[in-house]
């Protein structure tokens, strides 16, 4: 056993996410074990680009209200206790309500994330729905 020496919070990148949004890491894995999960807090509005994981990816979400859409589809709310599953190769996005912040855990595996265009406001503002 070890303890794992932590990076510091960073602010993750403006060609990936509109809005101010910050990460940090709780594991890195190498191979064979490829497991990534970071802590990601969203400011009010902040949202992630459309993007893919080419394993997947499970959203846990620990604070406020979390938007998430998969392309096509609507707009889901989620809240603190729930998790949000998004399959290999999946579009979708993800981010903070517009009136609060957000905080949720993100699980994947690997480095095969595929970062597309950012989302429009239209596409934020559309409809909701709770699960």
């Amino acid at each position: 056993m070890e303890f794992v020496k932590q990076p510091a919070t960073m602010k993750l990148p403006e060609a990936w996410f509109t809005g101010d949004a910050w990460a940090d890491v709780i594991h890195r894995g190498e191979d064979p074990l490829r497991a990534r999960a970071n802590m990601v807090r969203f400011a009010p509005g902040a949202r992630t680009a459309w993007h893919s994981h080419g394993l997947g990816q499970v959203l846990c979400i620990v604070e406020g209200v979390a938007l998430i859409q998969a392309r096509g589809g609507r707009i889901i709310e989620a809240r603190p206790g729930e998790a949000v599953w998004t399959p290999a190769g999946e579009e979708h996005w993800h981010g903070a309500a517009p009136d609060r912040f957000m905080a949720h855990i993100a699980l994947w595996e690997g480095d095969d994330v595929n970062w597309l265009e950012h989302v429009t406001d239209a596409e934020y503002d559309s409809a909701r729905t709770r699960p």
